[in-house]
């Protein structure tokens, strides 16, 4: 792909080559479409991409490229101009969809989002809280011994998928029996987000995905029942025999939390591990640094783990209030997406951004969100996570790295990692 900066009449530039809309760039190497969102920052108003010939805005179709930090951040602060509903995915979920499942929390705005998000805050008690904290930090201790028993030769399976999934399953209060299950399940659901698909596979796979959502709906819907009879202490019992006004969460509402905190909590941790993996291996020196002092660098690294790699790449927004943005004003009807990984490497707010350096400070990366009221809920919980797997990983088994490169996903919305060698040593 040919990709260069033409400027035009009143010094606004355009890059040809590059269609973030068409499936093809999401399969160039990574680098290459980095370089592509670094020339889209140097213009003065965000491109457009994906109306194809012929069409037009009135349309409906095509989407604004929001690549700049500063862009970013605004919109993300602005809801009542820039909506999450329908949707921040693409393709947007169907009507009949949200229906039958329940309305994801990303999906809403206003009152309807307010609500939803004090349910969930209020059951997120002191007391879970620090249950939680301990459960973190003895799931991670008990992965890294089976790991060091058992050498499993891929760092997604054995490790990173089952430290985030153990964990949430764990605040959540989901039983042993349900758990192999549901993680199948989660990964027929997300399995294809963000990436192209021939004819066959969109004709099958979406019912393979719906199923998927469907059966974990049930497993809710039964363990909701069973905690209102006897609660329990776990999240499940707090969401389901929460008092927030008079509110608490149904049976259809919590499975689609439950829906989100596995497919949005333990994909983008998972991912962010085995990056985590990955740059350590490729920075020898910067993991040395980490290793000599741990609890000293140990937070500045997991927060520029997430800024680097950047596990979600975007979320699009509705345009529902005019608003004069990045140089343009945006009207009603439009649509708008937000790329983190662009703003993450934003020249004007991180010195040499493409570097990876565990004492950059400040670090005021996008990785959660970029603030407003869809900031990360599970920001907190995925830091401890990494933290505390990182800790068992680097300072009991001895030459842990990456071996070759990860097996990544060619998605547009998420960079996903399917696979990724690596090895170690106990000896002395």
């Amino acid at each position: 792909m040919n990709i260069h900066v033409q400027a035009s009449a009143g010094h606004i530039g355009r890059v040809r080559g590059v269609d973030l809309a068409d499936p093809l760039f999401w399969q160039l190497p990574r680098p290459e479409r980095l370089a592509a969102f670094a020339l889209l920052r140097r213009l003065d108003t965000p491109m457009r991409f994906g109306e194809g010939p012929g069409s037009s805005r009135s349309a409906g179709k095509g989407f604004y490229a929001l690549v700049k930090y500063a862009d970013v951040r605004e919109a993300s602060r602005l809801p009542r101009h820039f909506a999450s509903a329908p949707g921040v995915t693409t393709p947007e979920p169907a009507a009949w969809a949200k229906a039958v499942f329940g309305n994801s929390m990303v999906n809403m705005d206003g009152a309807e989002h307010a609500t939803m998000r004090r349910i969930v805050s209020h059951a997120f008690t002191p007391r879970l809280l620090a249950a939680a904290e301990a459960n973190v930090r003895e799931v991670a201790g008990r992965i890294v011994d089976e790991m060091i028993a058992q050498r499993p030769p891929d760092f997604v399976a054995s490790v990173a998928s089952r430290m985030s999934f153990d964990v949430i399953c764990n605040l959540m209060g989901v039983p042993e029996r349900y758990r192999t299950e549901i993680a199948h399940r989660v990964d027929q659901a997300s399995e294809n987000t963000g990436v192209k698909r021939g004819v066959r596979a969109r004709l099958r796979v979406p019912g393979r995905g719906l199923r998927a959502l469907a059966h974990m709906q049930l497993v809710m819907a039964k363990l909701a029942r069973e905690r209102r009879r006897n609660p329990t202490d776990d999240l499940i019992s707090a969401l389901v025999c929460a008092d927030v006004d008079g509110q608490a969460l149904s049976s259809r509402q919590l499975g689609s939390f439950f829906s989100l905190l596995l497919v949005a909590g333990v994909e983008t941790t998972r991912n962010a591990m085995a990056h985590g993996l990955t740059l350590l291996t490729e920075h020898p020196e910067q993991c040395a640094l980490l290793v000599s002092e741990f609890d000293k660098y140990a937070d500045g690294a997991m927060e520029e783990i997430v800024r680097h790699s950047t596990p979600i790449i975007q979320f699009r927004r509705k345009v529902v209030g005019e608003c004069a943005l990045g140089g343009r004003v945006f009207v009603p009807g439009e649509k708008v997406v937000l790329f983190y990984t662009s703003a993450n490497r934003d020249e004007t707010v991180f010195a040499n951004p493409d570097a990876f350096d565990i004492t950059r400070n400040p670090n005021p990366h996008l990785g959660f969100g970029g603030g407003g009221p869809h900031y990360c809920l599970g920001a907190h919980l995925a830091r401890q996570e990494m933290k505390a797997l990182f800790h068992e990983l680097l300072t009991r088994p001895r030459d842990l790295r990456a071996v070759g490169i990860p097996d990544l996903v060619d998605s547009s919305f998420d960079n996903r990692v399917r696979s990724l060698p690596f090895t170690f040593s106990t000896g002395g």
